[in-house]
């Protein structure tokens, strides 16, 4: 074959394109969760296995503290964190520390992690794991909208960071902060913003994500709790779930109107980890063993219990979504602090593993692992800050590789923790603990 100058140009491109570092263009990941909140990783051209020497390390960018994970969206990636001036976290999961500070949410370039543009609020915490902000930041139509830990809501424009509009949802619905901050992830539905916000009649108000104004608000509870508003279809019914310290309510998410209540009261009001849906049967489970497995009725509108869970069956999920594949439950258990696998028809347990959570095979409380899938195998996050391949089946966890990825700076029961939601676009991985955000590529 004769080498002309155009062929060995265009080996000599390939080749470089080949062994240079680069992002591949991809789905987004603009929201908690993933862009439909079901941890499912989009796209193609993700790698198949994990490499024994590690994964290549695209770029990374300083941060300070907070458990808000990333977003992604338009190649930029959105993270908010807190600066202290005073005061200490004491992580006392018992008592409120009072800091002064800053949150700001960081715009950075996707492909190379510089920053963009930084906005920044005075706050004040009193509240209890004061590291920063909970809440990922949500994207939607060039708007980016950031929830602080004290319930202050900001709505931003995502190329330049110019304020739209704000709002303290603490101060204009005389709620009180929860201890752990406000920690639920605002909802998007067409030209609605719904949010977790506090006081009487206004655990969850809608917004309009343009402005700011109230379209309606709705329920009372004795506390808002920490889980993100989530949309279920039920038949040709649109339903709105908002799990408060009291009870698993269904609304209509056009008005806020009520449509069914369940009493389901997890411990120190931590109701965290968003319901999870399959068919009409809906599993919603958090600390204190208190989870149960519900029938929603499309024809009634109405929900009513199958079963419910005791300490020796189902399992208590607490700092992630668990997921449901198949007839099986999969989730971390907040007692325990494992993997548990259960039955979903009546919650018996199948197994459990410590090695995708806090390692080991030792109890430690609130273990946790971010669980999102990818084909026909899952993608885990631990708190020990390893990338996990595994597959999941009745029978046993099956780990199919595993590499570190960050070092984990926070602290919880005497261990330390990375518990920050993941997110995956753009063929790489986006992660942060208190000090930096990393963006590892995954491109086959």
């Amino acid at each position: 074959m004769r080498l002309t100058t155009s062929r060995i140009v265009h080996w000599a491109c390939t080749l470089v394109c080949l062994l240079t570092p680069s992002i591949a263009m991809g789905d987004d990941w603009p929201q908690w969760n993933g862009p439909n909140r079901t941890g499912e990783i989009a796209g193609d051209g993700w790698m198949d296995s994990l490499p024994k020497e590690g994964l290549n390390l695209l770029w990374k960018s300083p941060v300070a503290g907070g458990y808000s994970g990333p977003a992604v969206s338009e190649q930029k990636v959105f993270v908010s964190d807190f600066v202290r001036k005073s005061g200490t976290s004491t992580n006392n999961p018992g008592a409120r520390d009072t800091l002064d500070g800053t949150e700001r949410l960081h715009c950075i370039d996707a492909k190379s992690g510089k920053s963009l543009w930084v906005y920044s609020h005075p706050v004040e915490y009193k509240i209890s794991y004061a590291a920063g902000p909970r809440v990922t930041p949500t994207i939607d139509e060039g708007l980016v909208y950031f929830l602080g830990a004290e319930g202050h809501l900001v709505c931003l424009r995502a190329t330049d960071g110019e304020v739209v509009w704000k709002r303290q949802l603490r101060d204009e619905y005389k709620a009180e902060t929860p201890l752990w901050g406000y920690a639920a992830a605002p909802l998007i539905r067409g030209r609605q913003l719904i949010s977790l916000a506090g006081g009487k009649g206004s655990i969850v108000v809608s917004l309009d994500k343009k402005t700011g104004a109230e379209i309606w608000k709705s329920l009372s509870a004795t506390e808002i709790g920490y889980c993100p508003p989530t949309l279920i279809q039920v038949g040709a019914q649109e339903q709105l779930l908002i799990w408060d310290a009291d009870h698993l309510n269904a609304l209509d998410p056009e008005n806020g109107k009520l449509i069914w209540s369940e009493p389901l009261q997890a411990k120190y009001g931590m109701s965290i980890a968003a319901p999870v849906l399959q068919g009409n049967k809906l599993f919603v489970s958090g600390i204190g063993e208190v989870g149960a497995l519900f029938q929603l009725d499309p024809q009634k509108s109405k929900a009513s219990v199958v079963w419910k869970g005791n300490p020796k069956t189902a399992l208590y999920c607490s700092n992630s979504t668990p997921v449901i594949d198949g007839d099986y439950i999969y989730g971390c258990d907040c007692g325990k602090g494992a993997l548990i696998c259960a039955r979903l028809s009546d919650g018996k347990r199948m197994w459990e593993s410590m090695q995708p959570t806090a390692g080991g095979d030792r109890r430690a409380s609130h273990g946790t692992a971010f669980l999102n899938r990818l084909g026909n195998k899952y993608v885990l996050l631990s708190e020990t800050g390893d990338l996990i391949f595994a597959q999941f089946n009745p029978e046993a966890y099956q780990e199919l590789g595993r590499v570190h990825l960050i070092k984990p700076t926070n602290e919880c029961f005497g261990r330390n923790v990375v518990w920050s939601y993941p997110a995956f676009a753009q063929n790489a991985i986006f992660l942060r603990n208190d000090e930096e955000v990393l963006c590892y590529s995954l491109a086959k």
